[in-house]
């Protein structure tokens, strides 16, 4: 299955790149799971020349730092650090005070900001690393790391990536590292989102395929109104037409 995965996705790739002229991919490196699968799989369709892997610090755990270069030493792809602290820290200081997600979601945006200026400048398309889990449930800041030009793991749940990455040789250490998103000290997914990754997938699956739920009831409505809160983000902006 993994491999049948692997080899559809590496293909994919390869087209999108061709189709749109671009020289190639960049992608953030966070040191998580999904793009280091991304990374591996994007050197794998197009060489070390064709990708560029930008490793964004923004107050970022040193562990998740130190798992991002393990990853592009490993790939030996061509990479880029920018610490990105000193900057966030500068916009807080002219912006009005806000709570938590909202200083979070500026982190977010910022490295997508920086992602694309080096897309523009080499011509590279922006290749996100979301998955189907995050993408169904919300789980992604809307023009943060939810903006992208391609989403190779966009059809595979996490579960299904982190399978993928067992094949492909991940690190154990991110493997198994609880999924983050870096956004502040102890920040977990699941911790955030209020529901285990296990029962997410089973729930999105379930729901995609018109089967029974058997996870509670409560937990069922959960997800459903994850879901559609968070319809506007998997939509292009609506236009008021005359």
């Amino acid at each position: 299955m993994s491999n049948k995965v692997k080899n559809k996705i590496t293909g994919w790739l390869k087209k999108q790149v061709k189709k749109s002229g671009a020289r190639g991919i960049v992608l953030g490196i966070s040191g998580g799971l999904d793009s280091s699968v991304v990374a591996v799989l994007a050197k794998e369709a197009l060489a070390r020349e064709g990708v560029l892997g930008l490793i964004l610090p923004c107050h970022s755990q040193r562990q998740d730092l130190k798992d991002a270069r393990l990853v592009v030493k490993k790939l030996k792809i061509k990479s880029k650090t920018i610490d990105l602290s000193e900057v966030y820290d500068s916009l807080l200081e002219v912006l009005p005070g806000a709570g938590r997600s909202t200083r979070a979601n500026l982190k977010a945006r910022l490295r997508m900001a920086v992602l694309y200026y080096f897309a523009n400048t080499l011509g590279y398309l922006v290749c996100g690393t979301s998955n189907k889990s995050e993408l169904m449930a919300g789980y992604f800041t809307k023009y943060g790391d939810g903006a992208a030009d391609i989403l190779p793991l966009g059809d595979l749940l996490k579960r299904q990536v982190w399978a993928l990455a067992e094949e492909l040789g991940i690190p154990k250490g991110i493997i198994i590292k609880p999924p983050t998103a870096g956004l502040w000290p102890g920040q977990t997914d699941e911790g955030e989102m209020g529901i285990s990754y296990q029962e997410l997938d089973d729930i999105l699956e379930r729901r995609e395929n018109n089967r029974k739920q058997v996870i509670s009831s409560d937990t069922v409505e959960k997800v459903r109104k994850m879901f559609q809160g968070s319809e506007h983000k998997r939509q292009r902006p609506q236009a008021c037409y005359i």
